[in-house]
């Protein structure tokens, strides 16, 4: 791991995505919580928080970090995709990037898993960072992204 002992303690918020693309009709079954398996925004939320928390477990030489906020958010995208979103923030010496797209990437696994026995073309894509703040090299937004972490 690298030694970021001599970084000082800083505000860091990380915003990351990820979508999953679907069959419209199967998207909004999965809008309205009515998939055979139950309401999946909801277990992915969870899925994507404890992913976010337990990133320094999953992701060999990340800094276990304690995080002071982890959000997970869905919204429709285009005709039949979800894009989602998450941000995470703490105050550390390191950075908070993998803990974010680790939630949303989880998250759109748990959709992926909720979904696929409907929709068997279901996609998981265009996982990404969109925004990190904090630390020496200060604020960092995607092309094309111009909101900051909430």
């Amino acid at each position: 791991m690298v030694d970021v002992s001599h970084k000082p303690a800083t505000v860091r918020v990380a915003v990351a995505t990820a979508r999953i693309r679907l069959d419209a009709e199967t998207r909004a079954l999965l809008l309205a919580g009515k998939l055979e398996k139950g309401e999946a925004l909801a277990v992915a939320r969870i899925a994507g928080i404890q992913a976010g928390k337990d990133t320094a477990r999953l992701v060999p030489l990340c800094h276990p970090l304690a995080l002071s906020h982890l959000d997970v958010e869905f919204a429709a995208e285009g005709e039949a995709a979800v894009r989602i979103t998450t941000t995470a923030r703490t105050v550390a010496g390191t950075g908070v990037e993998m803990e974010a797209m680790t939630a949303a990437s989880v998250a759109a696994l748990v959709l992926y898993d909720m979904t696929k026995a409907r929709c068997r073309g279901a996609v998981v894509d265009d996982v990404k960072l969109l925004h990190k703040s904090g630390g020496k090299s200060g604020v960092w937004n995607a092309p094309g992204h111009t909101g900051g972490g909430a």
